[in-house]
């Protein structure tokens, strides 16, 4: 795994934002679910995550090295 979206449940849960909240605001319900299991997720998704849960892409992703 290179990058982790752990940190994006921690801040919806911080800000009291539920998935279906995003799904609403128009994120897709694959993608949203694929990020949150450390997939693969495009700039417009992260940006538009970004700009929903007011936050900075640090705020929700990060770089963890792979244990080998």
């Amino acid at each position: 795994m290179a990058i982790s979206f752990q940190k994006l449940d921690k801040i919806m849960q911080l800000k009291g934002v539920k998935k279906y909240d995003l799904r609403k605001a128009g994120v897709n319900a694959n993608i949203l679910d694929k990020a949150l299991q450390d997939g693969n997720v495009d700039t417009r998704t992260i940006s538009k995550l970004c700009r929903l849960l007011d936050c900075q892409p640090g705020d929700i992703m990060e770089y963890v090295e792979d244990v080998k």
